[in-house]
């Protein structure tokens, strides 16, 4: 999908060195769960994340002393944008500003009184450092809620235009917006009804999605349904796991999408049958990792691995690379054409052999 045709333009965004919104590419964020305290696990689970394929990394900073790390972390050399994550108390998003955070994420109407919310606005405009206004379903103003009497799509959006207003009355207008909620189909009527009505780049999630399963799921309904309207500049996927999955799951969110010049690896299995020759499934389990593990994860090939000759060459045949299984071997397969044999228990290491000769010989 060449997603550049369908896209809402939207403002740019400066996060440290990466753009967010206008003709910038998605954006792949995600959020330590170390003890911000711990400068140094935060910073290797940050780089973790960026190799893992994430632009953006947000921090939680819930006290002025772990606003110190941010210090820390600029001072270590780290090249990733980090967002500081901050409820509440808007002293710590003023040292988070002084210490050289990169982005900051609020939600104005719990940071209080409006000269704390000016105060905030007036250090960052100091420094260009963009302001991210987080809504979400738990924390919107009573009085929204009294109105709606649920936090609807309409509740969440006015709560969003609302805080919106609030930045641009003290002449802040570096904005990225997110409106969050568990419910995935009012996640996705909220985010259509802002997109209608601003040109603040949108950050997409679904928040509290759950476990790894029910969370991909979840986010794939919400961040795919609003990526497919050409709503969306940035984007993650919250799960209940290692972060390092939520960067996983949202490159494999954009590959599914197929947005051109941000796809990564796409892989084809069948779900086997009664067909099926070789024991497909742990197989299929074995290449993932190995792919994760070798960073292949983001190289943009279609590979293939089918059970048997039905799903083999035929509907494979779009696969660069890839197996259909016959019984204790399988068949190399390269768009649609048979190039070799290979026994069952070497298919994984064949794959990534082949993988790594195609990939060395496009670089």
């Amino acid at each position: 999908m060449d997603y550049n045709k369908i896209r809402k333009k939207t403002k740019k965004i400066r996060v440290g060195d990466v753009f967010i919104g206008g003709d910038a590419p998605i954006v792949i964020q995600s959020m330590t769960n170390t003890d911000t305290l711990d400068a140094k696990r935060t910073e290797a689970q940050i780089r973790a994340l960026a190799n893992g394929g994430c632009d953006v990394v947000r921090i939680a900073v819930p006290s002025v002393e772990a606003s110190e790390t941010v210090k820390k972390l600029k001072a270590s050399g780290l090249k990733t944008p980090v967002v500081a994550d901050i409820h509440f108390d808007y002293k710590i998003a003023l040292a988070c500003a002084e210490n050289g955070v990169d982005k900051i994420r609020i939600n104005p109407g719990n940071i209080g009184a409006e000269y704390k919310v000016r105060e905030v606005c007036e250090a960052c405009k100091a420094r260009n450092i963009p302001i991210r206004i987080g809504v979400n379903s738990g924390s919107l103003e009573k009085n929204i809620l009294v109105k709606y009497g649920a936090p609807t799509p309409d509740a969440l959006c006015e709560s969003a235009l609302y805080h919106i207003g609030l930045l641009e009355k003290f002449g802040f207008t570096d904005i990225v917006i997110s409106i969050k909620t568990s419910n995935v189909p009012d996640m996705i009527q909220a985010n259509r009804k802002l997109s209608a009505l601003v040109d603040y780049p949108l950050h997409l999630g679904v928040t509290e999605a759950g476990s790894e399963i029910n969370g991909i799921v979840k986010s794939s309904v919400g961040i795919g349904s609003l990526l497919c309207d050409g709503i969306g500049d940035t984007i993650r996927v919250s799960l209940t796991a290692d972060p390092l999955r939520e960067a996983a799951a949202a490159k494999r969110l954009i590959t599914a999408l197929g947005i051109e010049g941000q796809s990564g690896m796409n892989i084809i299995s069948c779900p086997t049958c009664g067909r099926t020759k070789i024991d497909l499934i742990p197989i299929v389990q074995r290449f993932e990792k190995r792919v994760a593990e070798e960073g292949l994860l983001s190289y943009p090939i279609n590979v293939a691995l089918m059970g048997c000759a039905v799903n083999g060459p035929g509907e494979a045949k779009e696969a660069d690379i890839g197996i259909a299984g016959g019984v204790g071997e399988a068949v190399i397969i390269s768009h649609g054409e048979i190039i070799g044999k290979i026994p069952e228990g070497d298919i994984v290491e064949a794959l990534i052999d082949k993988i790594k000769g195609i990939k060395n010989k496009t670089e």
